[in-house]
């Protein structure tokens, strides 16, 4: 099936999850429409895309528990881009080529709308018609990668490291938490969702990390080579910022030959899975990871 297909079939069952629990689970109305901004908003939805991309590809049918454990992803990721919106962080007025969250609801009620969207993913899936195990299983993952040894760590870093010179070991150390951790989730839930042993999940984990570096390194050269309105946010702020980036310890062509070094090496990680596992077919994660790429 190609992604574009896959995609149309899908995201809008996830996003119909999202709508649902939150028209049904958020009693204050104010809440409730600040956090649909953001999560109608638009953006790729790449986080959940891997995650269904990954356990359809290990022959698993997606159903509505899967949609559900997307959605919460999804959820998640939302709220983080609300608070590194915030003027206390990355002090943005646009994301997704719309007013950022804050910009049009105060930021007193974007901070309680992330909040909200971060503690309903976590009984979104407690809600969802899985097995006690496995659901606890997706929980705990879910609050490792996004909390204080995951997400935020790498968000507390990547502050710290303001007006810094990193080294670019430190720099891959920041994103492979801030950035890298959610994508690390996508993969390792759906293959905990197709009832993978071990040994794949731990394969998929690595396969994550090169996702997750070559998506940070692809947002920091769009930061540099391409506009505002092309990215739907402020282009040209990490140098503005003094922020950390691939191409300002690296320069443009090395970053590009990273970039393309760590697509190289998920395609291989791809290939190894057909290899090893008896049901696993790779071209939706392969497509997937062309979206990591871009044109000089």
């Amino acid at each position: 099936m190609q992604l574009t297909e896959f995609s149309a079939t899908n995201l809008p069952m996830v996003e119909q999850e999202i709508t649902q629990f939150l028209m049904e689970y958020t009693t204050d109305e104010a809440l409730k429409e600040s956090m649909l901004y953001s999560i109608n908003a638009g953006g790729k939805r790449i986080r959940p895309l891997l995650l269904l991309a990954t356990a359809s590809s290990f022959g698993e049918t997606l159903s509505t528990p899967i949609y559900q454990v997307a959605g919460a992803l999804e959820m998640v990721h939302t709220y983080s881009l609300i608070h590194d919106d915030l003027p206390a962080m990355d002090n943005d007025d646009l994301r997704r080529g719309k007013p950022t969250n804050h910009k049009v609801f105060g930021e007193a009620i974007a901070i309680l709308a992330g909040d909200g969207l971060l503690t309903g993913a976590f009984q979104l899936i407690s809600l969802t018609q899985l097995e006690p195990l496995k659901k606890l299983l997706l929980i705990q993952q879910l609050a490792s990668n996004s909390g204080a040894q995951g997400m935020v760590a790498g968000q507390t870093a990547d502050i710290l490291g303001e007006k810094q010179e990193l080294t670019i070991e430190e720099l891959a150390f920041v994103h492979e938490r801030k950035t890298g951790r959610l994508i690390r989730y996508a993969l390792l839930a759906g293959g905990i969702l197709a009832n993978q042993p071990e040994e794949v999940l731990m394969c998929l984990q690595k396969l994550a990390g090169h996702l997750g570096l070559a998506f940070q390194i692809r947002d920091d050269l769009l930061d540099v080579v391409s506009t505002t309105e092309k990215l739907g946010k402020t282009a040209g702020k990490d140098a503005q910022e003094g922020k950390n980036t691939y191409p300002r310890l690296l320069g443009i062509e090395k970053a590009y030959a990273a970039l393309a070094n760590e697509i190289q090496q998920a395609n291989e990680l791809v290939t190894q899975l057909e290899k090893d596992v008896l049901v696993f077919d790779g071209e939706l994660l392969r497509q997937l990871i062309r979206q990591f790429d871009m044109e000089k």
